[in-house]
């Protein structure tokens, strides 16, 4: 009876019944291919291990606002250490919802990201781990930068080489979503960022998987791996790009890459803004685990990316002042044939807000009527940047006026619309008629209310969203009932 009672147990906990047609399906997992391989085999010893490399990072304590974590995929015996410094500062009972892990790929060229929409767990030697398969497939069908390619995880050791670490430190490990990422292009990796941002919360924890220099000698590491390392603590994607492509540059003899999961990093950095904090843990290579041989090492970086308290955002009047005299130096110069990078080069002196990620709008008037409208809604251009874009796309672009003519300059009158960061809501309740900005999407749609709008017309706060589902994102009266919301917030001077 006993041994009928734990046959009957096995089957029910790995088979799943399909409420549809009353088959049976065996969940599909993704087994632990590299285990033997990067860590041990045997669930005792590798407990012991990762035990023992998070114990020595213990005293550290650990973080409530850890919102991502860079952390190394090498074999244990040379990373592990590394990547338990940023490991043991993750709370243990964190309720975390899921985990994205994002890493590079190893084998197969993808021009995008291949997400495991398929496996339902992934195996390792101390258990399973589930797949967010839900989540997965939302964001394929957010963008077709996304998808599924086998091959990509098959042999794959990155993501995999992180799972003992959270089924240690966590108590009971949240499900996974399983990212690698391979391609060059800027604008895809963009498209990936902007995919994932809205999940981007504090319930949720990102984890990025990367190695850093791999091959030059060992002093020629500590150097590289400090200027890439720097770079990365800035939070500045610009300046992490330029120190991989000045260590390129450089003529290090047999430096192979600066850092093999670049382009998940890039991805990382591009949902980053003022509120993210960029703390380095710990910093070795290859070569002072291994002292026979310095000539060929690889070096490995942790960092802790922390989130810090929401901060409002809001223009001083010498701001806005640099905003409009922006905008007016853009039509002008480009009246006289000049480049916009020509027109903001005089503006050396540039505040940190202004250089913030954030849309505006540029209206132009003459005598009180509306002479060119057009602007950008988007967090991915600094502000000052946009303002000069849209002024000259809103002198000469508006497809429902002709061209601004330079003795018609003068007589502008400049209105500047600066959309401040999007906020994710969940409940109409978040939102204030007025006040907020909607912003509806789902899938490939989407659509767009300023709150100057709300003022224009006499709509109840469920007419105001339910016409943008309706009308701009085209999704259908109850459409933003099942997409996401965004609010935002419109400086106008």
């Amino acid at each position: 009876m006993r041994s009928f009672k734990a046959i009957l147990l096995i089957l029910t906990t790995t088979m799943m019944m399909d409420s549809c047609n009353g088959q049976t399906t065996v969940p599909t997992v993704r087994p632990a291919t590299q285990a033997g391989r990067f860590y041990e085999n045997n669930p005792r010893i590798l407990s012991h291990e990762v035990d023992s490399l998070l114990a020595q990072h213990a005293k550290d304590g650990t973080i409530d606002n850890v919102a991502a974590l860079i952390v190394p995929h090498a074999g244990y015996y040379f990373s592990g250490n590394v990547a338990a410094s940023a490991y043991a500062r993750l709370h243990p009972e964190k309720p975390y919802k899921r985990i994205f892990l994002l890493g590079p790929s190893h084998h197969e060229w993808l021009d995008g990201a291949s997400v495991n929409s398929e496996a339902d767990f992934y195996a390792t030697p101390l258990g399973e781990v589930k797949v967010d398969r839900e989540v997965a497939r939302q964001l394929m069908e957010a963008d077709s930068v996304f998808s599924y390619q086998p091959k990509a995880h098959d042999r794959e050791h990155c993501l995999e080489v992180q799972l003992p670490f959270l089924q240690r430190q966590f108590k009971d490990v949240p499900p996974i979503v399983p990212i690698i990422i391979s391609t060059n292009d800027f604008a895809k990796l963009q498209q990936m960022a902007d995919v994932l941002k809205p999940w981007f919360t504090d319930e949720n924890l990102f984890i990025i998987s990367s190695d850093f220099s791999h091959y030059p000698s060992y002093a020629d590491a500590c150097e590289v791996d400090a200027k890439t390392g720097k770079a990365v603590e800035s939070g500045n994607v610009e300046e992490f790009i330029a120190a991989i492509e000045s260590n390129a540059r450089s003529g290090i003899r047999n430096l192979a890459t600066s850092a093999c999961g670049e382009f998940p990093i890039i991805t990382l950095m591009l949902m980053l803004d003022g509120h993210y904090q960029v703390k380095h843990m710990m910093y070795q290579n290859s070569g002072d685990i291994d002292n026979h041989d310095h000539s060929r090492v690889v070096g490995y970086h942790a960092f802790a990316i922390l989130r810090g308290e929401e901060k409002g955002f809001s223009l001083s009047d010498e701001e806005k002042q640099m905003l409009k005299k922006i905008a007016y130096e853009s039509i002008k110069d480009s009246l006289d044939g000049k480049s916009i990078a020509v027109a903001n080069s005089q503006f050396s002196t540039l505040t940190p807000i202004l250089k913030e990620k954030c849309g505006a709008f540029v209206s132009l008037h003459k005598q009180g009527r509306l002479r060119g409208c057009i602007g950008h809604f988007g967090e991915d251009t600094p502000l000052y940047k946009i303002v000069a874009e849209m002024a000259r796309a809103a002198a000469f672009e508006d497809p429902r006026f002709s061209p601004v003519s330079r003795n018609e300059l003068d007589d502008l009158d400049i209105e500047i619309s600066v959309l401040t960061p999007m906020r994710r809501i969940h409940s109409l309740d978040e939102f204030e008629l007025h006040k907020h900005g909607i912003y509806i999407r789902k899938g490939y749609r989407s659509g767009t209310f300023l709150p100057q709008v709300a003022d224009e017309v006499n709509w109840s706060k469920e007419e105001f969203v339910g016409h943008c589902s309706q009308d701009k994102a085209g999704l259908g009266w109850n459409g933003w009932r099942d997409a996401e919301l965004y609010v935002y917030e419109a400086i106008v001077f």
